[in-house]
């Protein structure tokens, strides 16, 4: 059923536009006196079709077209304004204020309803459009969330490979991405951000991949020159995931050559002090060390919660930025939600 507003001050008019409206089949006549009523309901509907008359009190027919045309969505809905005027000063003026159409009274019955089923064409041909645009966009997201899906589980593979090789395992990057998102989002960053930090996160220690086995799995103390060795991964890691398109490889070098870097300027490999650390390095360094410490690997045993925490206190300000420490304490409860949900899980060292 097609809806038709017709806004008219003359009552006579309004029936007999109602009559013709009605013959045409399959169409719903509303009809509005008062232009600015008509408007606003126009305004707050979805008509087919907008039938205005030139000459109304108040606001009149091409004021009527000017505020409805600068409404949001209203753009292409079709006007077709009906007046007693011939004067071409008049129709210019109504088209250039969006005006889809015109008649001239007296109405002449078989050209209003070929003008009208034109413009209900019209309105159609435009539904149709929209409806298959919000399709191809549908499709469009689809895609575009498969390829994200890949691209989430190769990023989290890569992850993983590294892991591998290293007496570290999947839940580690698991805990330590998801602790890295709730200080993102105690420190007031987006969400798309926080998404963007979860994702890019698990790949902070992808350079371990070009670590040497009798470093990166030795299980007593480097020595300063196997340390220097180990320190690498910072930059291979950078090296391997920079150059890329993609905003999370993009952010993923970032972490990767920041997250060994301390506040005060003592850490690796460039030796970044306070907010020259970028912000997601200097938010993986507070999950990542958290989590290390609280994890249980070949060469160490896990520290109780209080030991860590009271580690992360002591380090706010040298280790670590002192508004991440706090962000992450801020969102304790829900830090132990994520310890309990992600568990070590049983990987062979490589």
């Amino acid at each position: 059923m097609n809806r038709i507003a017709i806004v008219d001050d003359s009552d006579i008019n309004l029936t007999l536009l109602k009559h013709l409206v009605i013959k045409l089949g399959d169409c719903e006549p509303l009809l509005f006196s008062d232009s600015q009523q008509g408007l606003d309901w126009c305004l707050g509907n979805d008509p087919d079709l907008i039938i205005v008359d030139y000459m109304m009190p108040v606001l009149d027919g091409l004021a009527f077209i000017e505020r409805l045309r600068a409404a949001p969505g209203r753009e292409e809905l079709p006007v077709l304004m009906i007046t007693a005027n011939d004067d071409k000063e008049v129709r210019y003026e109504a088209l250039r204020r969006g005006a889809t159409d015109f008649l001239t009274k007296p109405v002449d019955t078989t050209e209003f309803r070929a003008r009208v089923r034109n413009m209900l064409a019209l309105r159609a041909s435009q539904r149709r459009l929209a409806n298959r645009n919000q399709e191809l966009a549908a499709e469009v997201r689809k895609a575009t969330a498969e390829i994200h899906l890949r691209e989430q589980e190769l990023l989290f593979r890569m992850s993983r490979a590294a892991e591998f090789r290293d007496p570290e395992t999947g839940a580690h990057i698991q805990r330590m991405a998801h602790y890295s998102t709730l200080i993102a989002g105690r420190l007031g960053l987006d969400a798309a951000t926080q998404e963007l930090l979860l994702q890019a996160a698990p790949m902070h220690d992808v350079g371990k991949i070009g670590i040497p086995d009798y470093i990166l799995l030795k299980p007593g103390r480097l020595t300063p020159e196997e340390f220097e060795v180990m320190k690498s991964h910072a930059r291979l890691g950078h090296e391997l995931l920079q150059g890329s398109s993609s905003r999370i490889l993009q952010a993923g070098a970032a972490i990767a050559l920041a997250h060994h870097e301390k506040f005060d300027g003592s850490g690796y490999p460039q030796r970044l002090a306070g907010e020259a650390i970028p912000l997601f390095g200097r938010i993986v360094a507070v999950a990542d060390v958290f989590d290390a410490l609280t994890s249980e690997r070949p060469y160490k045993k896990a520290w109780d919660l209080e030991r860590a925490a009271a580690f992360l206190r002591d380090n706010r300000g040298s280790h670590f930025d002192p508004a991440c420490v706090d962000a992450f304490f801020a969102a304790w409860g829900e830090a132990l939600q994520i310890r309990d949900r992600f568990h070590d899980e049983e990987v062979p060292l490589l």
